[in-house]
């Protein structure tokens, strides 16, 4: 009930107010069962305008970081993410990030909609990075169908260096037509396979992006300083 005040409410409402909010391909999402909504991730935002795309309720995996902290910047950030009923994960790697993932199969054995960025991090450059395989991971312990989506225009609402956001701008969700891993059951230990599921959901999120794709992780770049711009 949270949720359903908080999203309908207070934050579609707001978001359709201050900024030109486009949705397409709303007809790929499934109208019952569970499904994988996956993302390009270009600001905190993100975890806004996606799920503010979709009637249905989607839990969205969050980093930890976004639910620590102290200070009223954390606890405004750490409210957004509980009334929106996000996901913490755990991107330490081992136990610990396999049992955040875990959090993940539950909620579609639940039949519900989970959202995740393949890219594990916010772009810091706006380019697609290699996407992590945890999403392949969850496919292959429960088969379900994945939404790419892509997302554009919240790299400008906060702007490295502003102490406001900028309204106005022109924010684009879309979705594309559902994907079928089921022909890869049974191979969750190959590495390969993996690899394949993962590059091929990139691959979707890139052709309604539009995004140029660079082959390393989101969390190896760096965002471009001052002198990296003057000497480009």
């Amino acid at each position: 009930m949270r949720y359903w005040l908080a999203k309908n409410l207070l934050v579609v409402p707001v978001l359709r107010l201050l900024f030109r909010y486009e949705v397409h391909g709303h007809h790929n999402i499934p109208k019952h069962g569970p499904a994988i909504i996956a993302s390009n991730h270009l600001a905190l935002l993100d975890s806004a305008f996606i799920p503010g795309a979709i009637r249905r309720h989607i839990a969205f995996l969050a980093k930890e970081q976004f639910f620590a902290g102290k200070g009223f910047g954390p606890w405004i950030r750490r409210s957004f993410m509980g009334a929106m009923k996000q996901l913490e994960i755990d991107r330490g790697g081992g136990s610990a990030s396999s049992s955040s993932l875990g959090g993940g199969v539950t909620v579609l054995r639940e039949g519900r909609l989970l959202g995740i960025y393949p890219e594990g991090t916010r772009s810091r450059d706006g380019r697609l990075h290699r996407g992590r395989t945890g999403i392949a991971r969850m496919l292959l312990d429960t088969p379900v169908p994945v939404i790419p989506t892509s997302i554009s225009g919240t790299r400008g609402i906060l702007p490295k260096g502003s102490r406001f956001p900028k309204f106005g701008i022109r924010i684009i969700v879309t979705f594309g037509e559902p994907l079928d891993f089921s022909r890869y059951a049974g191979l969750a230990e190959d590495r390969f396979v993996l690899r394949s599921i993962t590059d091929e959901i990139m691959h979707e999120i890139q052709q309604l992006s539009g995004q140029e794709y660079v082959d390393v992780y989101a969390s190896n770049t760096r965002r471009p300083s001052k002198v990296d711009a003057a000497a480009a």
